[in-house]
């Protein structure tokens, strides 16, 4: 029996760290977005450099991530919700780390247009920002607290950044047919919009274990929620 207890303590906590690396795996993402998106919106590249280099921690960190819940997964072989737990909490750092490259992405295309004189159709993207990066909150605040009625809930916002996406291309689409000059500049703040649907689509995917750790539910494939 104390033998029981003890490897049940030593697995709670490899997982306490598991989870810990992964939070700080999110929170150093959030700060790579953030500043990408105020380089863009602040037109400072400084910025824009600061969430380029911090991609390589945010990679060495899923490495360590994806080694400890092997390491973890080999030693302990554990069952049902805590195996749910491990596998849930690397898929999530494998979506950290691809949010961790549109931040990369973004602050790249914003350093081109920061380049050239400030184009008032930035904020046709604004939106989009603080939609996503809500989004990623909440996923992560679903994983942490195992809130599955959160993490369902994301699917709908998700449709709802897409549209938003459809919206902000296809308005600039027309101010490109108005303003061929300045071409290059409208097709990065395109870009821009789709790498911020694409942080919502990551954030729905974290949500997405989120509920499957909580409450061993696969809601990947299913539609919103319809109302009554």
């Amino acid at each position: 029996m104390t033998q029981a207890r003890h490897i049940l303590g030593t697995f709670d906590e490899a997982l306490a760290t598991l989870r810990n690396n992964v939070l700080t795996m999110a929170s150093l993402t959030t700060r790579s977005l953030d500043n990408a998106l105020n380089g863009l919106l602040q037109r400072n590249d400084d910025l824009c450099a600061t969430a380029i280099a911090d991609d390589e921690e945010i990679d060495q960190l899923e490495k360590q991530v994806d080694k400890d819940g092997i390491e973890l997964l080999l030693r302990f072989q554990p069952v049902a919700s805590d195996l749910r737990r491990v596998v849930s909490a690397m898929k999530l750092c494998s979506n950290l780390e691809r949010m961790g490259d549109q931040a990369v992405s973004i602050a790249r295309k914003a350093r081109k247009l920061n380049q050239h004189p400030a184009l008032a159709e930035v904020e046709f993207v604004a939106p989009m920002r603080e939609h996503s990066m809500q989004m990623f909150k909440d996923s992560v605040d679903a994983y942490v607290r195992e809130d599955v009625e959160l993490g369902r809930g994301l699917k709908a916002r998700d449709k709802a950044l897409d549209e938003m996406n459809a919206v902000a291309s296809r308005r600039l689409i027309e101010r490109m047919a108005q303003n061929l000059d300045q071409l290059r500049g409208y097709l990065n703040l395109m870009f821009i919009a789709r790498h911020l649907e694409r942080v919502g689509d990551h954030a729905t995917n974290i949500a997405e274990d989120a509920v499957y750790a909580a409450a061993a539910e696969d809601i990947r494939h299913q539609g919103p929620p319809v109302a009554a």
